[in-house]
């Protein structure tokens, strides 16, 4: 693994920053899917992975009979921080928008629909390619603005979420 520092934020209070060679000297074991031995400083825990959000990078545990709540930010994420560019990649999705000029083949949702973040949601033909349009979040198609065969420039909304 290279040398990256990695900061932890428990239960959003406490904050701890980790070189990725102390992950490397951790005694863990996994005993079970989800369950793991760990022993650190002599001592010695059950850690149960509860959830994983990968695009939160979130991660619920349950260390002994303790809940905590961990978000973990890679040297990537506290760049992003530091420039102050950072982003609710959680917020609700409202419209879809074209994202360039093209011909809508085939439209994979429909109205009422409940949708979840990388669905496909319809295809559009730019440059002689298919793209499939995916959902970059969950939520529910209000209406769809758009038709099989319709030319759309970019920007043009084609659907909306709620």
């Amino acid at each position: 693994m290279e040398n990256n520092n990695f900061v932890l934020t428990v239960n959003s209070k406490f904050t701890h920053h980790i070189e990725s060679e102390y992950l490397n000297d951790l005694d863990l074991i996994e005993v079970d899917k989800g369950k793991y031995h760990l022993i650190k400083d002599g001592a010695s825990y059950e850690v149960e992975i509860i959830d994983v959000d990968l695009a939160k990078k979130q991660v619920r545990l349950k260390i002994g009979h303790e809940k905590f709540e961990t978000v973990v930010a890679d040297i990537n994420d506290q760049l992003i921080e530091k420039m102050g560019l950072e982003m609710n990649i959680a917020q609700q999705v409202n419209d879809i928008k074209a994202p360039m000029p093209g011909m809508v083949i085939s439209i994979l949702t429909e109205v009422g629909k409940t949708i979840e973040q990388g669905e496909p949601l319809l295809v559009l033909e730019a440059m002689k390619m298919e793209n499939v349009l995916k959902s970059p979040g969950d939520g529910v198609i209000k209406s769809i603005l758009t038709k099989t065969g319709q030319a759309v420039d970019k920007g043009d909304i084609l659907i909306e979420m709620e």
